[in-house]
């Protein structure tokens, strides 16, 4: 190590040079990283879509959702599968084991279900990967007062889309409320009759007669020539003209044009509908590939909105969501939080020192040590997210640590009379002096976040790169103490000091106040000791006091929501509540956009087309209280429509908030029916919940049309017959395609579809049996009345229902332990099983992973606190102090009123770090001191009064780096969030102080034994 000081110090230049380079290529790093809130998270989850056109929700599970989950549940890796059968689709949730390879796991399961039969009419299963980059990451509204919808729509399909997807990191562009048009033929029912032409056969001439086929090969002049059969038929008028022959009685022939049997015409159709601010629009939702950065690709759709109003003058560009916007405030808060940050330190360094060329040369590591920490990221694939700038803000107060030490040991040897060397050889020796404390300390800190790179799941992919962040920052403050501040001191020193700042080596007024109650609690060690254990014993009482959580909610001004109808609801009911919220939501205070749609498939994924409405509402920047806004609104739209259900989306992909989830599992709904009410009960009546929601679905009525089998073959007819007659037709295949202004539009059949006002008028309905018998069904059938869920839920085969509701209480852990206990006490069936989950399961599973790694921390920083001191003894005395910082860091979140969070554990595991620092750079001179002659507990009080400074030192410019983030002057939310500075900045107080007094106190007692140990070696 000498000899990389001795380089530094010889080769100013080459230095300087490095360190430029570093710095330039940190900067242009940390520009072009890439933006977003969180770390990628890699979730191991499959969804297959299975979309079963007209099946009801348990005809869906039967056929569709059971039969998957047999093939699904004994593949390698399944950890759990969810099932969610619903009119129409379903759909199934595959988790897998965080070990599985999710691309293999992708490749066994559509192995699996391949080859399996599904039910006639039921579309092909979909299988994908599930990712937060489905969410859209903007959506935008796009409108015209002068265009027609039809006209916006070709616009889009002509030159919006393909704008948008040839964007880089693009993922999928969603359009919804397009106008569509096609060729519709609206048959002639009179006509067909007297012609004796029926529907299939029209729809047979017509695709025949517009057919074009390729016969293959022919062998024609001693060649092979291709020949194709072409209708024709390619303009709207060709089509208009096609001969229609039919033979209406026996023995004659009747020919008409296709336009004399039917009409045909081109018409809009619009498969879904949007709106906003009250005129019709349509909708563009765009997601990002998993690869590309957020902020890139929201600006990159923003300038193409711009270029779209530029270019059409007349048309509206509105921007509804917004990803990216959020996470560019996110990082300019913790930007500005970090820079405040660093400017506390400069302070408090420059308050120690007063000396100005220490102080530059000292917050020298922070832009160094932060920008090389950057450079190593950017080539990790790391993303600038909140976790990352957290750790940068975090690590500024331990960076500047290791040039303090370094620097304050180089100014002090040089202020002293007895100091024998001079300018080079002096900085060299005052540098390698302090290389082992700042190596151990930077070694301990590094074990102490290193095994959080063991932590499986998304809590560990959450916290690596903060770890990571942390350590690169270290290992670069350590290369900088050892190169760049000698290099700097010798410069700056090069004379040395002025003779007035020469003086002898006397303990200032803070160190002599500090040695005198060092000597008094050395020999009143079980007085301080029990002090000491009340105290710690007294903020171990605050635990249930302040509470646990996971992770706090962020706060953005919008509120996305999502209206599912009851069961039986048509879609025209949906669009005419659609319309009323429409109406209550534009004359909301402080609404500044509002864009809902209707029907089409939802941009989220999950299979066929659905009835709901997908609302997005855009608030003032300065919305008062806008915490409240997303209950207040959703309430008063439950005034409004209050049978269906209304609720908010969630884009955090499920990490943090408060959020309750428990699942009830039982035999039949019947039986599970009661459980959830008596639960239910249970939460209504405690103060602690919140919006308590079941997936105990409603329920559509359901009439049985029961076949008496004995008078259907009495009339040589079968139930299936029956079956046919009363299906509606939901298949429009395309007969042909025409052209029409220079545009290709498929040509469909329009179908009467026969409506049904009420049961009896199916019961009156009539069927023609083979023998040419007209029979009303009433006297083939009975129909019994009933109910059909209107969705089925099964988690691992086993049919569940689920309660959630939002925890009010500060302390998550604990309400929802209360309620377990009730839940517990409740006298349900042995076939009742209930299961916790939500916010309750992602606390147990983050504290016990995050306990483990501080557990595994304290061991790996004992092991090389062994190392360092060559003995198990004396990194005892360290290890017995560290409980000791709980106590500042349980009080700072009292008195914050913040709860042990993810966020407080990380601070914890970063303190553990801190107070092994301080404890080693005073313990390392106590030896050297001991080695030299003096009696451990003179070696103690000597070491104590010189290494007061540096350790207060680093204690306050950490305090001073993290203030801006414990006094939360913006709110930045996330995992970085306000718990964490409180965490470090009470816990460093407590501990740099117990450090100060009980570290001394074990070192001397156990110094007895090592005492014993030796006299008995000897």
């Amino acid at each position: 190590m000498k000899s990389i000081i001795q380089f530094s110090l010889n080769n100013k230049f080459a230095i300087w040079m490095m360190t430029i380079i570093i710095t330039v290529a940190g900067l242009y790093a940390g520009v072009t990283m890439k933006q977003e809130t969180l770390p990628n998270l890699d979730v191991p989850i499959l969804t297959i879509s299975t979309v079963y056109p007209g099946a009801a929700p348990q005809e869906v599970a039967d056929k569709v959702s059971i039969p998957l989950e047999q093939r699904i549940k004994n593949l390698d890796g399944v950890d759990v599968v969810d099932s969610t059968s619903m009119e129409n689709v379903s759909s199934i949730v595959v988790n897998y084991k965080y070990s599985k390879n999710i691309d293999k796991a992708l490749t066994e399961l559509r192995e699996a279900i391949s080859d399996l039969a599904l039910p006639q009419g039921a579309q092909p299963a979909k299988v994908s990967k599930l990712s937060l980059n489905a969410f859209p990451v903007i959506s935008l509204s796009i409108s015209s007062k002068n265009q027609s919808l039809e006209e916006i729509s070709k616009l889009i399909d002509t030159e919006i889309k393909s704008n948008l997807e040839g964007i880089a990191g693009i993922g999928t562009v969603n359009v919804s409320g397009e106008q569509f048009k096609e060729v519709a033929l609206t048959l002639n029912q009179a006509k067909m009759k007297e012609m004796g032409l029926t529907e299939a056969a029209l729809k047979g001439i017509v695709q025949a007669s517009a057919l074009k086929v390729p016969l293959g090969l022919f062998e024609m002049e001693n060649s092979e020539k291709s020949i194709v059969v072409d209708g024709n038929i390619t303009t709207l008028d060709d089509l208009k003209n096609i001969v229609i022959t039919s033979s209406p009685k026996p023995g004659t022939i009747s020919s008409y044009k296709l336009s004399e049997v039917a009409t045909v015409e081109l018409v809009g159709r619009a498969d879904s509908i949007s709106r906003t601010n009250g005129s019709p629009s349509v909708g563009i939702d765009a997601t990002k590939s998993p690869d590309a950065n957020t902020v890139t690709v929201v600006n990159a759709v923003k300038k193409q909105a711009e270029l779209i109003k530029t270019n059409h003058p007349d048309v509206d560009v509105v921007t509804i969501f917004d990803q990216g916007k959020p996470i560019e405030e996110s990082v300019s808060t913790m930007l500005t939080k970090a820079l405040f940050g660093a400017l506390f330190a400069v302070l408090i360094i420059m308050l120690f020192l007063r000396n100005i060329r220490t102080t530059i040369i000292s917050i020298v590591s922070i832009p160094l040590s932060l920008l090389i920490a950057v450079l190593l990221l950017k080539q990790f694939n790391i993303t600038l997210n909140t976790l990352t700038l957290g750790a940068m803000t975090v690590a500024i107060g331990r960076v500047v640590d290791d040039s303090i030490v370094v620097i304050e040991n180089n100014y002090r040897r040089m202020g002293l009379h007895s100091e024998k060397l001079s300018g080079k050889p002096l900085v060299l020796d005052a540098t390698r002096e302090m290389f082992m404390p700042i190596l151990s300390s930077t070694l301990v800190t590094i074990a102490v976040f290193l095994p959080l790179g063991t932590v499986s799941g998304p809590i560990g992919q959450l916290f690596l790169p903060f770890a990571l962040t942390m350590v690169f920052a270290l290992i670069a403050s350590l290369l900088v103490a050892i190169t760049v501040v000698p290099m700097l001191a010798h410069m700056m020193f090069r004379k040395g000091l002025k003779a007035s700042q020469i003086h002898d080596e006397t303990p200032g007024a803070i160190a002599n106040f500090y040695r005198r109650v060092l000597r008094w609690t050395l020999s009143h060690k079980i007085i301080t000791f029990i002090i000491a254990i009340v105290l710690l014993v007294s903020s171990l009482g605050l635990v249930k006091v302040v509470g646990t959580s996971f992770l706090p909610d962020q706060e953005d001004k919008y509120v996305a929501l999502t209206y599912s109808p009851s069961p039986g609801k048509l879609l025209e009911d949906t669009k005419k509540t659609a319309m009323q919220a429409e109406e209550f939501i534009l004359k909301r205070a402080n609404v500044e956009n509002l864009q809902y749609s209707v029907g089409g498939q939802s941009p989220f994924g999950g299979g066929g087309p659905n009835k709901g409405a997908l609302f997005y509402v855009l608030y003032n920047t300065d919305t008062p209280e806008f915490a409240k806004e997303s209950d207040l609104l959703i309430e008063e739209l439950r005034k409004i429509e209050p049978t269906g259900k209304w609720a908010p989306m969630d884009f955090g992909g499920g990490i943090g908030g408060s959020k309750l989830s428990l699942s009830v599992y039982g035999d039949s709904l019947e039986e599970i029916k009661p459980a959830v009410e008596q639960i239910q009960g249970i939460m209504a009546k405690d103060k602690s919940f919140e919006k308590i929601e079941t997936s105990q679905s409603k329920t559509y009525e359901q009439y049985t049309i029961l076949a008496d089998q004995a008078k259907l073959s009495k009339y040589g007819l079968t139930a299936g017959q029956i079956a046919m007659m009363l299906s509606p037709v939901r298949d429009r295949p395309a007969l042909t395609e025409v052209k029409v202004e220079d545009k290709i539009y498929q040509v469909y059949v329009n179908v009467d579809q026969k409506v049904y006002g009420s049961i009896a008028d199916i019961e009156n309905a009539t069927i023609q049996s083979p023998l040419g018998a007209v029979v009303p069904l009433k006297e083939l059938v009975t129909v019994k009345e009933g109910t059909s869920a209107s969705t089925v839920t099964r988690k691992d085969g086993r049919l569940f229902v689920s309660v959630s509701a939002d925890i009010t209480s500060k302390d998550v852990a604990k309400a929802s332990s209360n309620l377990q206990k009730k839940v517990d006490e409740l006298k349900l069936p042995a076939s009742i099983k209930v299961d916790f989950g939500g916010v309750t399961e992602q606390i147990t599973e983050t504290f016990t992973q995050l306990g483990l790694a501080m557990a595994a921390a304290v061991a790996i920083v004992y092991l090389l606190l062994v190392i360092t001191f060559g003995g198990a003894l004396t990194p005892l005395a360290i290890i017995f102090s560290l409980p000791f910082m709980l106590i500042g860091a349980l009080l700072g979140l009292y008195v914050a009123g913040e709860t042990i969070s993810a966020a407080a554990m990380m601070g914890a595991l970063m303190l553990i770090g801190i107070v092994v620092t301080n404890a080693i750079v005073l313990l390392d001179r106590v030896r050297h001191k001991e080695q030299e002659g003096l009696s451990v507990r003179e070696a103690l009080i000597e070491a104590g009064g010189t290494r007061l400074r540096p350790i207060l030192m680093t204690a306050l410019a950490t305090v001073g780096a993290l203030l801006p983030l414990a006094l939360g002057f913006e709110s930045s939310g996330g995992i970085i969030s306000k718990g964490l500075g409180v965490t470090v900045i009470g816990g460093l107080i407590s501990s740099t102080l117990l450090t100060l007094i009980m570290v001394p106190i074990f070192y001397e007692f156990l110094a007895r034994f090592r005492s014993k140990i030796k006299e008995e070696s000897v």
